[in-house]
């Protein structure tokens, strides 16, 4: 059995352990806040812009531009959003192990694939086993700028318009509630209208502050647009802004998920910390009063025996 020292020892280090949990848990959990409310506030604009390419596409042709249309090389690129810090859960494992099955179903080689990794820990694990990692973009920062997306979006672009790749998808944790998040992957390059239903369908909630309304806020397509400048201009720039959307969005619902599962993972661990505190000053109360009973029956015997 171990000594009341050692066990002393283990009590104090899970009471330490305990409270840097506890002051991560509620780190993240402002964080967490703040990261939702940018999450959720920008839906509503990321739906309304990504549906800009639903309507247009009714009165416009703009089937002919780059973005739109399969390339011709082989090759696909893979947009991994990661967290560049740890101690979440199974936030970066579950979309590590998403982008996995995605290259095994599609049976891509690594000299087929692109990856662009958005956070150390993506990073880290494709280079590690082989893969060819374009670009990589540390994920640090909870202030998320559109200018962060852009950087992302050009790479994706100039893939696209020297035909370098055919198709792109980005794999991230899309933000359900504080207790839920689900690695997604969407398809982004080219752009389709199918897809891009889907991505305004999953953008808003069902319910909730951020959730339409009513009828009203479903937008009914124009007969005709009037173009200011030129279509052919519009239609040029439109395609690159609709996918710097996509990307952007996709990287805050990954921070307000990455938030959260931190949030999560260290309340289990603040818990857990003490549970085992516990669970050790029990077996140390239990080992001194061991200690004094045989001291006890030590000095009973030694009376005993000067008699």
């Amino acid at each position: 059995m171990a000594s009341l020292k050692n066990i002393k020892l283990k009590i104090l280090s899970y009471k330490k352990t305990g409270t840097v949990t506890h002051a991560m848990e509620a780190v993240s959990a402002v964080k967490m806040r703040k990261g939702q409310e940018r999450a959720l506030s920008g839906r509503a604009y990321a739906a309304a812009a990504l549906s800009v390419l639903e309507r247009l596409s009714s009165v416009v042709d703009i089937q002919n531009n780059y973005l739109f249309i399969a390339g011709q090389g082989k090759k696909s690129c893979m947009v991994i959003i990661t967290s560049d810090k740890g101690l979440a859960g199974a936030l970066n494992s579950g979309v590590i192990r998403l982008a996995e099955q995605e290259i095994a179903s599609r049976g891509l080689t690594k000299a087929d694939l692109r990856i662009v990794a958005v956070g150390r820990r993506a990073s880290d694990y494709f280079q590690s086993r082989g893969f060819n990692v374009a670009r990589s973009f540390i994920n640090i920062s909870d202030d998320i700028s559109e200018k962060d997306a852009n950087e992302i979006s050009r790479v994706l672009i100039d893939f696209k318009r020297t035909n370098e790749i055919k198709d792109a998808f980005v794999v991230y944790q899309n933000f359900i509630s504080t207790f839920e998040q689900t690695p997604t992957i969407r398809q982004i390059i080219p752009i389709k209208q199918e897809a891009m239903r889907e991505i305004v369908a999953g953008i808003r909630p069902a319910r909730g502050r951020y959730s339409p309304q009513s009828e009203s806020d479903r937008i009914t397509p124009p007969s005709a647009y009037t173009f200011e400048p030129e279509a052919s201009e519009v239609i040029e720039v439109l395609p690159q802004v609709l996918l710097n959307v996509a990307v952007f969005h996709t990287m805050l619902e990954s921070k307000a998920s990455e938030h959260s599962a931190r949030m999560v993972a260290m309340k289990s661990a603040t818990d857990k910390a003490k549970d085992m505190a516990k669970s050790y000053t029990r077996t140390f109360n239990k080992v001194r009063q061991a200690a004094i009973t045989a001291e006890v029956s030590e000095i009973t015997s030694g009376m005993e025996a000067m008699r």
